[in-house]
């Protein structure tokens, strides 16, 4: 098994399964703390991306919320047994006793610690994915489609647009400027988005099926600091673009297109978002 840690800046990792040949990718973006987790228990595989309370508290060896919530998620599908929908159910009810443990209440949610999440178990030609938040499921097919089989969830579109029409001084920071629109957004989740958060409504939102893999060459699993950046915050995702760049040089070609943009754009303006690089982790199956 294979789980990210705070101290780990990149990795990637190649290793076969079955048909299929697995690489992964971990970044640590321009924060402090990499709260993505990755993970790899021989065909379950995962991306995990976690969000830190607005109170910034730090926990056990410094670690923040987000991290804490990511891999306690990513844990509990490793410690037990059963199909992913009740794995990410006991990933939630886990995450809820650790959040008690550390005296959180669980009243003030803007003090929850959460986790987005896109989980498979690969058994031959057939996929079992579980899904919550903005992390997100890709199929590439033999013939050149694809398709996201995930719902893609955008839950900061209208915080970016927001920072993106805003006339103000160079170093202003989105995290000052718009803090009651961050608050407002984080208090929406398991009401208009879903994450793991230890709330029994979390399970409202978990995406979980079976899909057949016969037409399927790629599945690509990844958090959203993979997302192509848009100068448009209201534009869909450019999956087309994605999917070219993956077939050029597979998640390397998109993570460095993605440092690429984001490095010209130091302001975090032209490409409205919340810091200049954000945490990846991804894993791409292939045949």
């Amino acid at each position: 098994m294979y789980l990210s840690n705070e101290q780990r800046t990149f990795a990637s990792l190649n290793r076969p399964l079955y048909r299929y040949t697995v690489k992964s990718l971990l970044e640590k973006g321009s924060g402090e703390i990499n709260e993505d987790v990755l993970l790899e228990e021989g065909s379950l595989l995962g991306v995990f991306d976690g969000a830190t309370s607005l109170d910034k508290r730090r926990f056990q060896n410094g670690l923040t919320g987000g991290l804490l919530a990511a891999k306690t998620a990513a844990q509990s599908f490793v410690n037990n047994c059963g199909s992913l929908d009740q794995l990410a159910k006991e990933a939630n009810r886990t995450i809820h006793k650790v959040q008690i443990r550390e005296n959180i209440c669980m009243d003030e949610r803007h003090k929850l610690w959460s986790t987005s999440l896109a989980v498979v178990h690969v058994d031959g030609n057939q996929l079992e994915y579980c899904q919550t938040g903005d992390a997100l499921i890709l199929f590439i097919f033999q013939d050149g489609g694809y398709k996201v089989i995930t719902p893609d969830i955008d839950i900061d579109r209208d915080t970016l647009q927001l920072w993106k029409e805003m006339q103000l001084a160079p170093d202003a920071l989105i995290h000052e400027v718009l803090a009651e629109q961050i608050r407002k957004i984080r208090l929406e989740m398991n009401i208009s988005y879903g994450v793991l958060n230890g709330e029994p409504e979390a399970l409202n939102f978990l995406r979980h099926g079976y899909e057949d893999l016969t037409d399927v060459s790629d599945i690509l699993l990844f958090t959203d600091g993979l997302h192509l950046p848009r100068e448009n915050p209201k534009e869909e995702h450019d999956w087309q673009t994605f999917v070219e760049l993956y077939r050029l040089g597979g998640l390397q070609a998109v993570r460095d297109h993605v440092r690429h943009l984001q490095q010209q754009d130091p302001a975090c303006r032209k490409y409205p978002r919340f810091k200049l690089h954000d945490d990846i982790a991804a894993v791409a199956i292939s045949r």
